[in-house]
């Protein structure tokens, strides 16, 4: 079949979830097709790598080591696919390349005009994705809300697109906002008509709409919203508040969202969402409760740890118990755990908040909460085992302070020269060698992994020997063992770090090995909190072994596929990509 477009715009008013909106037509569609998703972006910024996540909220790490919009974990999650940095435009890429072809003079010393040059550029890359990824259907989510400056060039690219692939292969979907006035308690179409005529103004006639409400909509604002956009009332399709986004295509399922896109795009379409629905069910039907504590210093904005929150609901749907999050931030002085069954650090840059992690880390080693430390989590958990337990009452990292007595965590050495934010971290999928007798094998079972990563500093291997000495274990080092990429304790319920981000690749399908180990000791740890600490068996923290066939998927991938002869040249050839 010819390769189909659905393109997904917004209006009213951001933040109505398009990202969630394409992610569950997607999972739709991606039982029986190659789906692929593209996020255009309208700021400057290269990527988000350097906005800080108060404001922009996470940056989704892939495979490939590219820094993309948050929305790429919905997909990621959703549709069960790697997705690469060349699939997240914004406009600071767009304007950067066009520069680059200008001064190659690839446009033959005519004058570079936004129209038609970038939106040509801008559609030309769609078709190139497409090609390239060999997808069957695209899924193009356009950032922003109708009327905005940012997003113009990529409204005017996807109106091209209809004309030069057929329009009969190209569906706009629009996703707005029907509100409930308080005081009123009528649904209101206006902001929807409003919106659908500013669309139509830039030459896009939507065919679905998808109009967000805190109710179902009625069909009197059915006929209305179906008039203004000369559509029949089966087009129009609620996206219904949830308190759970796994919800969604279970939603647009039952409003029978499949079939209308195969009228659409004249395909045949077979949604299976068996599997989906059971584990959605298992989180509805928890009984048992416990609490798991965030420490972080951007908590003020969930959206900065979003990975890790989805890694806790899909463990919550695998025990069928429900996950409160206790958020505690780091920089405040009072720092209270009596009421949590375990704990996360999660990653994080900068001095501010370092103590307080150390402290709660200090409480979970010497008090036998389960604990999980990623990225900087780990980090600060070498310093508080190196402060504590190995007695050096001085040690930091030196993104703290430069010149402490006993630098245990360290910048890579070739790594202190370069000056672009982005270029001074290791970045994407990395392999590490796992220790057969660790708890971390008995939760991946594998000895050989790979985990996406974020990050400057580095274990000091200076200390490596002092660390183990004393009783950490470094139970995943790189290839040529220079690099901690787990540590762990023994004689504890559940203490556990990796310089990785494990919670990038965790879906409701396959959660992450590390989180399913935290819940289920965490779990353990709240039934016999009062009773007599005994130390858990390395199989009883077993994962599954069908949620962590990561080698498997690692063969599938393109960027592991051609080093199959040796794990050395796996690690050479990520580290020649990403670096």
């Amino acid at each position: 079949m010819k390769r189909k477009y659905i393109i997904i715009t917004g209006g009213v008013l951001s933040g109505l979830g398009k990202g969630i909106a394409i992610a569950s037509i997607g999972k739709l569609l991606s039982h029986d097709y190659k789906v692929v998703p593209i996020k255009c972006d309208g700021y400057l910024n290269v990527d988000p790598g350097t906005m800080n996540p108060i404001e922009h909220g996470e940056v989704f790490v892939l495979d490939d080591g590219g820094e993309v919009d948050m929305d790429f974990g919905h997909y990621e999650r959703f549709l069960n696919v790697d997705c690469k940095v060349d699939w997240n435009l914004t406009m600071g890429k767009v304007f950067n390349e066009i520069r680059e072809k200008e001064r190659k003079g690839d446009f033959l010393g005519k004058t570079v005009q936004m129209v038609p040059h970038v939106s040509n550029f801008i559609r030309n890359r769609f078709i190139e994705i497409g090609e390239d990824s060999k997808a069957d259907i695209e899924l193009i989510e356009i950032g922003g809300t109708i009327g905005d400056m940012e997003n113009e060039l990529y409204i005017d690219a996807v109106r091209s697109l209809a004309r030069k692939v057929g329009k009969e292969n190209v569906l706009f979907v629009h996703l707005t906002y029907v509100p409930i006035p308080f005081g009123v308690d009528e649904q209101k179409s206006k902001p929807t008509q409003q919106s659908i005529t500013l669309l139509r103004k830039r030459g896009i006639e939507p065919e679905i709409i998808i109009a967000r409400c805190s109710e179902m909509l009625n069909g009197k604002i059915k006929n209305k919203i179906a008039s203004t956009s000369n559509l029949n009332n089966e087009e129009i399709i609620t996206g219904i508040d949830v308190d759970d986004v796994y919800k969604i295509p279970l939603v647009f399922e039952n409003q029978g969202l499949s079939q209308l896109l195969a009228r659409k795009l004249n395909i045949p379409i077979k949604a299976d969402l068996t599997r989906w629905n059971e584990l959605i069910k298992n989180k509805e039907e928890a009984k048992k409760e416990i609490n798991i504590a965030i420490a972080g210093k951007y908590t003020s904005l969930e959206d900065s740890y979003a990975s890790i929150i989805e890694a806790l609901h899909h463990c919550s749907a695998h025990f069928l118990v429900k996950i409160n999050v206790k958020w505690i931030d780091t920089s405040e002085e009072d720092i209270d755990l009596t009421d949590v069954s375990g704990v996360i650090v999660p990653g994080g840059f900068g001095s501010r908040g370092t103590e307080g992690k150390i402290k709660i880390i200090q409480k979970c080693r010497e008090n036998k909460i389960p604990f999980l430390g990623i990225c900087y989590g780990l980090q600060m958990a070498v310093i508080e085992f190196a402060r504590n337990v190995c007695n050096k009452s001085s040690a930091n990292t030196t993104e703290v302070d430069e010149n402490c007595e006993y630098p245990v965590i360290d910048i890579l050495p070739e790594q202190k020269k370069i000056i672009n934010k982005g270029g001074t971290m290791r970045l994407g999928a990395y392999p590490a060698i796992i220790k057969k007798d660790s708890l971390v094998y008995s939760l991946y079972g594998l000895d050989q992994i790979s985990e996406r990563h974020r990050h400057r500093y580095e274990v000091n291997p200076k200390y490596h020997d002092l660390l183990e000495e004393n009783g950490l274990i470094l139970s995943g080092l790189s290839p040529d063992g220079s690099l901690v990429e787990f540590i762990e304790l023994e004689n504890h319920p559940y203490f556990v770090a990796t310089q990785a981000h494990p919670e990038l690749k965790s879906k409701l399908e396959k959660p992450a090995p590390l989180f399913k180990g935290l819940i289920k000791a965490a779990i353990k740890y709240s039934e016999q909190s009062e009773l007599p600490y005994q130390p858990p068996i390395l199989e009883e923290l077993r994962i599954d072994e069908d949620f962590v066939r990561i080698d498997e998927s690692l063969e599938e991938d393109e960027g592991f596929g051609e080093a199959e002869n040796s794990f050395e040249e796996f690690e050479n050839g990520f580290r020649e990509s990403h670096l």
